[in-house]
């Protein structure tokens, strides 16, 4: 890996080194064309200087030329002056000199107007020349300064360059004696890596037919074990319980319960703002107890005292649905069944505000109308009225959302598992619109309350009305406000534990396998309940290790248990055979009991004193009982027991100051004779368990005997072995010495 590693950095700065020597390649070729450039461009200006010495050149002979010029015309002139000074004094010579010099003169005058003309044209030319001259020097000063700028700046990215290059040529220079290094001592790790990797290969082969014959095992016993795979339909998947996921399920407690208390803040204050706005209805703007209010105020008044029995369901819904999450459930939109029902309360308050809608629209329009209402009251109430639309469409748009969600858990086909993300996203903007209207109308009634304030006919109970509305109103906005913070806060998290179902598929197909999960999921956890014991108290490794073949040895066969358990069962029966017998033999007794007893009685009823006497000669422990009795001092409370053996056992009797009956005479010796059965079977069956628990200890020691033969023998099987083993290992140790 670290060869590989260097190779690769190696490689990397190979081919930054080769674009950092084609981009320095295009520059140096970029700092020659500028530079030739620059020559031609220096070229060009030197034949522009040679031409602008050659026009400067023709100027001044041009100048000089005018010069001469110009001092020709003052003589010209001069001679014109003189001439005509002499042809003044002269008139009257001849008509033929003058004619002579009035053509001298119009020769002069077309010479030094072609002169003048083109002293003109020559000035014109030179100062275009010279404008021309002037411009290009400038525009090529320019540019060659901009050119210089460029070299300089081409220069210095080349000088960078090239120290960069050097930086990093010296840089891969040392990371190569660095590689060469690593190399060599990687080759050597190599060789190594060879050899264990032809070890690696022979232990691969080794597990590779081990693991093929464990698979080949372990598909046989699936096949012949497993039915089917549940995972491979979702319809049997969906009803295996999923991992339980506490921390998941407190979440999802604690959120239920903040959002019960901003439903239970929300319910408050709906109830607050519907009471407040029916106590409006009937002050203003006409007070019931004055006048007769309109018939649209007194139906408005009438459905807003209703409010109650559709805002209170609310609450009720969502402490249902708080108190179906618990630690021991799976919660996901299709088993929580009780959203449904919070979505039907929700569905019968939407109606509710859709049915006084109109009538709170109307009634708004009625205020507009009063005398009382002033313009400005009249523009809040139009912009109450928008606001009161928007909160019942927002409160529809809520509605239809809540139902959306609650369809997985009654209607799995009404609502794809694709759009529960979308349906969420939605809510949480539904639930800031909601807030944005709550605002609205807190704004507006404000302004509207102030406003009524200000009237001369408001009353102090229509200035109290307004503000415990506005209270409400204040308190709904700001249960909007936490509403749809919590959730927007909390929208991520709901859309993560939609995944929340069973393993190795996309969730819950059906409300009815939810159902089942959990049912699964109750047995499941009553189950590991039933199994969970107190941990007994830990043996000590050595104790155990000295115990095992004892605790091997003294454990029952089934043979064993099966005829114990039989003995038993026919024990059992034996004893439930003679219970019957002698419950049957109690009755009988009792019966006959009963009979005597009436007969006694109806002796004693029928019969004189005399017939008295002869039966009490006739029953004469009665009537020794009796004169015991009597003899006995009246203050003695107990007497000393009195004790007789015979072969059933031995009877106990202690008599009291009450005079003994037959009755009880019969129920002290049935108890004797109960006490006496009870004895005997105790030492029956405390002599039929010594007897099985020796007969145990019998074929616990015969056990014992036959664990040890075979440890025995087991013990001289492995000796044999590991005598084999170190022979070969000697053998093997003597060919590696003498190789």
């Amino acid at each position: 890996m670290a060869t590989a590693d260097l190779q690769g950095k190696y490689q990397k700065l190979a081919q930054e080194y080769s674009k950092l020597r084609a981009q320095n390649q295009v520059l140096k070729k970029g700092v020659v064309d500028e530079q030739a450039n620059s020559a031609a461009l220096k070229e060009q200006l030197k034949m522009k200087d040679q031409s602008l010495r050659k026009l400067q050149q023709e100027m001044d002979s041009l100048t000089f030329r005018n010069l001469q010029l110009a001092k020709r015309v003052e003589l010209l002139q001069d001679e014109l002056a003189l001439s005509e000074l002499r042809g003044k004094k002269n008139k009257k010579s001849g008509e033929s000199s003058s004619q002579l010099s009035q053509e001298q003169k119009s020769v002069f005058d077309e010479d030094l107007q072609k002169k003048i003309e083109e002293n003109e044209r020559l000035h014109i030319q030179f100062f275009e020349a010279d404008e021309q001259h002037k411009h290009m020097e400038a525009e090529l000063r320019s540019r060659l300064e901009t050119l210089e700028t460029e070299a300089a700046q081409h220069q210095a990215v080349v000088d960078g360059l090239t120290r960069k290059y050097m930086e990093t040529i010296e840089k891969l220079q040392n990371d190569k004696a660095k590689l060469e290094v690593k190399s060599q001592t990687l080759e050597k790790e190599a060789k190594d890596c060879r050899l264990r990797t032809e070890e690696c290969q022979l232990q691969l082969n080794n597990l590779h037919e081990d693991l093929s014959s464990r698979l080949e095992e372990s598909l046989s016993i699936i096949n012949e074990k497993v039915p089917f795979n549940d995972t491979r339909f979702s319809q049997y998947n969906a009803l295996n319980v999923p991992l339980h996921n506490r921390r998941h399920q407190l979440k999802m407690r604690d959120i239920a319960g903040q959002a019960l208390a901003f439903i239970q803040d929300l319910v408050t204050a709906l109830l607050n703002f519907h009471t407040y706005t029916e106590q409006r209805v009937q002050i203003f703007p006409i007070d019931s107890a004055i006048d007769t209010i309109s018939p649209l105020n007194q139906k408005f008044s009438q459905y807003l005292h209703e409010n109650a029995s559709y805002v209170r369901p609310l609450e009720e819904g969502m402490l249902h649905l708080f108190e179906s999450i618990t630690e021991d459930t799976v919660t996901v939109l299709e088993t929580t069944v009780q959203l449904k029902t919070f979505s039907e309360h929700l569905t019968c308050y939407v109606s509710f505000l859709r049915k006084i809608l109109p009538y709170q629209l109307k009634s708004l329009e009625e205020e507009c109308e009063s005398s009382v209402c002033t313009s400005a009251l009249r523009a809040r109430n139009l912009e109450l009225y928008s606001d009161v639309k928007k909160m019942t469409a927002v409160f529809e748009k809520l509605q239809t959302y809540i139902a959306l969600l609650a369809l997985p858990s009654t209607k799995p086909d009404g609502l794809l598992r694709a759009n529960y993300n979308s349906v969420l996203t939605h809510i949480a903007i539904v639930l800031q619109e909601f807030h944005d209207v709550m605002k609205d109308i807190s704004k507006h009634y404000s302004q509207k309350a102030t406003i009524e304030h200000e009237l001369p006919t408001a009353t102090q109970k229509l200035i109290t009305t307004n503000d415990c509305i506005l209270s409400s109103v204040v308190a709904l906005t700001n249960g909007a406000g936490k509403i749809a913070s919590f959730f927007s806060s909390n929208v991520d998290y709901f859309i993560a534990s939609l995944s929340y179902g069973p393993k190795e598929a996309s969730g819950f197909i059906s409300p009815l396998s939810a159902e089942c999960m959990l049912q699964y999921k109750q047995k499941a956890a009553a189950y590991m309940k039933s199994l969970k014991k107190p941990r007994l108290e830990s043996v000590p490794y050595e104790e155990a290790l000295a115990n095992r073949r004892i605790l091997l040895s003294s454990t029952e066969s089934r043979e064993g248990l099966a005829q114990q358990v039989q003995q038993s069962l026919e024990k059992i029966a034996k004893l439930e055979q003679e219970k019957e017998h002698w419950m049957l033999e109690a009755q009988l007794a009792k019966i006959k009991l009963e009979k005597e007893n009436q007969r006694m009685a109806d002796k004693v009823k029928n019969a004189s004193g005399a017939q008295l006497v002869q039966n009490t000669q006739e029953n004469p422990v009665m009537v020794n009982a009796a004169v015991q009795d009597q003899e006995e001092p009246s203050d003695r409370t107990w007497q000393e027991p009195v004790q007789s053996t015979s072969l059933v056992g031995m009877l106990v009797k202690t008599s009291d100051s009450e005079v003994p009956d037959v009755e009880s005479r019969e129920d002290l010796i049935k108890n004797h004779y109960m006490a006496r059965i009870v004895e005997l079977t105790s030492q029956l069956q405390l002599a039929d368990s010594k007897s099985v628990h020796f007969h145990a200890e019998c074929r616990a020691l015969s056990k014992r005997l036959s664990l040890a033969e075979k440890s025995k023998e087991s013990l001289n099987e492995e000796m044999k072995l590991a005598s084999q083993n170190i022979s070969r290992l000697q053998g093997n140790s003597k060919k590696n010495k003498s190789r």
